[in-house]
């Protein structure tokens, strides 16, 4: 199994140290310093992929609305790490799949083919503000979406005339540095859209932060399920590159001792995390669901509502990985052991201090990265010309 780091560019914040508008601004302007710093740090640690986020509208959670912008300076200043859409959202009303198609094309040249492709549709509270349904109309949106890129990199010319898509023959320009075009993902919160990658040949993006490493498990073997349905119906993929890989991301600290951790703050960062998120969700998205959802929804972050972060849960379950090197191996190879691929390491939440996120990177790099390299790994999607 890799490890990848995952950055949402959340800014220390609770609340803003200085009035508005420089609280925000300097809380910003310092998460996108430190972060950088972080991922240069990485580069030359042994990570396989660092991902960078696309949200809009997220007080505190995140401060990454551009994140092809991000890439593309990433492309400049690191040679190892593959540089990952996490993700692309691809309805129209987020942004034309034209535009899509000529900024990863862009960052996979500027990085000379080292971009991963994600996609996804994001949640109500997003699709809301740029008139993308809130329904599964959202989903055909983004499947035809992801055709309208794929086929722009793989034809000299394009034209396309739909109900949702209406587009003059252009020549897209640049085409991608990888043939036929990067690694497709799919970003999936349910076990139907585990299925929906699998089935169409994406990678699987998911999440271990609200549920046990078992239950993860379950949904990425109707994911393999899929994948193998699909190839004995003879059904080919959605795009030009079958990717069979599983990502999962999670909170990650490694420390060299716990009590210090706690001291620096690594509780209450952690109880922070899940609390906004519940916050968020309480706020901006429950309203946006239908009941059926909301039923689905609220079971996960009930406790956090409520203001009941049950942390040790949380880690009892290996929902989170945190501990010295040693328990952090112990941890990551239950997500090896479940079939993750490559284990998305968000390292830079809550308060923790920049310097501890920096030993953290230099730990994960030196302690367990070499340990999981011994068990061997897939580091390639298993690519098809289609």
């Amino acid at each position: 199994m890799k490890l990848d780091l995952l950055y949402e560019f959340q800014p220390k914040i609770g609340p803003w140290p200085e009035p508005f508008p420089h609280g925000q601004m300097n809380a910003e302007q310092a998460c996108y310093d430190e972060a950088i710093e972080e991922i240069r740090f990485a580069d030359t640690l042994g990570f396989h992929t660092v991902w960078c986020v696309e949200h809009h509208f997220r007080l505190g959670r995140s401060a990454c609305p551009s994140n092809e912008v991000v890439l593309g300076a990433l492309s400049t200043i690191t040679e190892n790490l593959r540089l990952g859409f996490g993700v692309s959202l691809m309805p129209p009303g987020f942004q034309h799949p034209a535009r899509v198609a000529e900024k990863v094309a862009t960052v996979d040249v500027l990085s000379h083919g080292r971009v991963e492709w994600g996609t996804g549709r994001s949640t109500p509270m997003e699709q809301l503000s740029f008139g993308v349904p809130a329904t599964d109309e959202s989903r055909a949106q983004w499947r035809e979406a992801v055709d309208f890129v794929v086929t722009a990199w793989t034809n000299e010319r394009i034209s396309w005339d739909t109900e949702l898509i209406q587009f003059p023959e252009r020549v897209q320009t640049p085409k991608p540095f990888q043939l036929p075009h990067p690694p497709p993902w799919l970003a999936a919160a349910s076990a139907p859209s585990a299925v929906t990658a699998g089935r169409e040949g994406f990678g699987l993006l998911s999440f271990a932060l609200l549920q046990p490493v078992e239950v993860m498990a379950d949904i990425i073997n109707q994911y393999r399920s899929a994948q193998l349905e699909a190839e004995l119906e003879g059904h080919p993929p959605m795009t030009k590159v079958r990717n069979d890989r599983v990502g999962a991301y999670t909170l990650v600290h490694c420390t060299d001792d716990m009590d210090d951790a706690k001291a620096y703050g690594l509780w209450d960062s952690v109880t922070w995390w899940y609390r906004h998120l519940a916050e968020f969700t309480l706020e901006w998205e429950l309203p946006n669901l239908s009941a059926e959802e909301q039923a689905q929804v609220f079971p996960l972050l009930e406790d956090s509502i409520r203001g009941e972060v049950d942390v040790q849960k949380y880690i009892d379950q290996d929902m989170i990985v945190v501990g010295t090197p040693e328990q952090c191996l112990e941890k990551i190879i239950r997500y090896d052991e479940a079939g993750v691929d490559q284990l998305l390491c968000y390292v830079q939440f809550g308060t923790l201090p920049h310097e501890k996120v920096m030993r953290n990177l230099e730990l994960l790099g030196t302690q367990v990265i070499p340990e999981l390299e011994k068990r061997g790994h897939r580091v390639d999607a298993r690519a098809a010309l289609v």
